[in-house]
């Protein structure tokens, strides 16, 4: 009788404590970080918010109205209430597209990147959000150096607990550009500054784009220059590129292959990635040879040569 009642008490106690534990889970479950821009406008905070809504579509506007609503103590400053207005907000199989007025330009451009930061970090935290693209009036927002800004991800923007998000840091590293021929890659070493709130795979891959700088003499662009970078993501030392449509059309008779290993050698160099694989709108185009693609030094010459 001792041992049927000892056991009867640890299996209620056991029984409690996973309900509590349940509940915990389900309350913090119910927790969003909401990003918000310092009053400095030099980092972003972050901030708990218990969600109240049960919906996807009313989660979403609830975290839109946290992003639209200053603090009445003023500490920091609502990402979506800096001078302009948002439009439209429009959300398709996992892309959550906003457009805003044209006063958004007149934000100052690191407080631009911070304003970013804090719109994607928050609202890509719902399930249903993948990516993030901001338009202006309908039209393709440009950064600073007039850049392009397409889809955009948390992992994009990094997280230093609110801490200089938009520091720029110096760096080398090694890109791969097509000779006069077209069918050869060239090695040449690159330094320059780069906003770390950009990964630095992307960074490799717009380089890439944007060509060689002509400091070197025979170098030749081997990527389409109209080629937009709709995402960047490493994992397990794989790199995912995905880019639109016109990186298949080939330039300074450049084959697809040699765009290719442009990008795969050059991404390679850094030390966290082994493989990479490129995507054309989400998708391995058929007329890849693999879906991966590893180094490849066989195409790889000297300026002497």
């Amino acid at each position: 009788m001792v041992r049927r009642i000892c056991g009867s008490i640890i299996l209620l106690t056991c029984m409690l404590l996973l309900a509590a534990c349940g509940q915990e889970n389900e309350e913090n479950a119910n927790i969003y970080q909401v990003y918000y821009v310092s009053n400095s406008e030099t980092k972003v905070e972050v901030h708990a918010h218990e969600m109240l809504a049960v919906e996807s579509g009313g989660q979403l506007e609830e975290l839109i109205e946290c992003l639209s609503t200053n603090p009445e103590k003023l500490e920091y400053k609502a990402p979506l209430n800096m001078g302009f207005q948002v439009l439209s907000t429009t959300l398709k199989e996992g892309n959550l597209l906003i457009d805003v007025d044209a006063a958004y330009k007149e934000l100052a451009p690191h407080t631009e990147v911070l304003v970013r930061a804090a719109i994607v970090r928050t609202l890509t935290q719902l399930p249903e959000v993948n990516l993030i693209m901001i338009t202006v009036e309908g039209g393709q927002l440009y950064d600073c150096k007039n850049n392009a800004v397409g889809w955009m991800n948390a992992e994009q923007f990094i997280n230093n607990d609110g801490n200089e998000i938009n520091t720029y840091e110096m760096v080398r590293v090694r890109l791969y550009f097509a000779d006069e021929s077209g069918g050869n890659l060239i090695a040449a070493y690159r330094e320059k500054h780069y906003s770390t709130n950009t990964l630095l795979e992307r960074f490799v891959v717009e380089e890439l784009i944007a060509g060689p700088s002509g400091q070197i003499d025979g170098l030749y662009p081997c990527v389409n220059p109209n080629t937009k970078v709709i995402n960047v993501t490493t994992k397990d030392g794989i790199c995912y590129v995905n880019l639109d449509e016109n990186f298949l059309t080939v330039v300074n008779n450049v084959s697809t292959d040699v765009s290719v290993y442009a990008i795969v050698n050059s991404l390679v160099e850094l030390n966290n990635i082994n493989k990479v694989q490129i995507l054309i709108n989400g998708e391995v185009p058929a007329q890849f040879s693999s879906s991966t693609f590893e180094r490849n030094l066989d195409i790889v010459i000297s300026l002497e040569k």
